[in-house]
């Protein structure tokens, strides 16, 4: 039986907590993309392929460590095939030890099961803050 995009962004998150980068990897359409419009100072705005978001992913948990997904709010679209998801995930950076929030809106268009559009709405200001660099966002943005 086929997923809904809720239930494919839910297990996506489930897969994130439990560190699972390949598996979440393996939810791309072999020509899905990721898009991250709000993402500054060289982190990439947008992954074309499975393996582009395989390899995006790669290094993640060296650097956070989602422990949870506290809240989460799915609105539907004309599309079936598309949601929009407000949550927030938190837990550590892994760099720092220190606490890690953010708040996300994601818009996820799943085909056949598959992911084949994700845009992924954050703020690259508290991912620095979180991760300790605010220096090098800052630096980036030539400010």
């Amino acid at each position: 039986m086929e997923r809904s995009p809720e239930e494919v962004l839910r297990r996506m998150l489930e897969l994130l907590e439990a560190k699972d980068m390949d598996g979440i990897a393996g939810m791309w359409a072999p020509d899905g993309t990721a898009a991250f419009p709000f993402a500054e100072a060289g982190a990439p705005t947008r992954l074309d392929g499975r393996e582009a978001v395989r390899g995006y992913l790669s290094g993640y948990t060296d650097v956070y460590d989602v422990t949870g997904v506290p809240a989460m709010r799915v609105h539907r679209t004309g599309d079936p095939e598309t949601v929009v998801a407000e949550y927030s995930a938190e837990g550590r950076t892994v760099r720092t030890g220190a606490p890690y929030r953010m708040d996300y809106i994601t818009v996820v268009t799943v085909r056949d099961g598959f992911i084949t559009e994700f845009r992924d709405y954050w703020s690259p200001v508290q991912a620095a803050r979180a991760g300790g660099g605010l220096e090098a966002l800052r630096k980036g943005l030539g400010a």
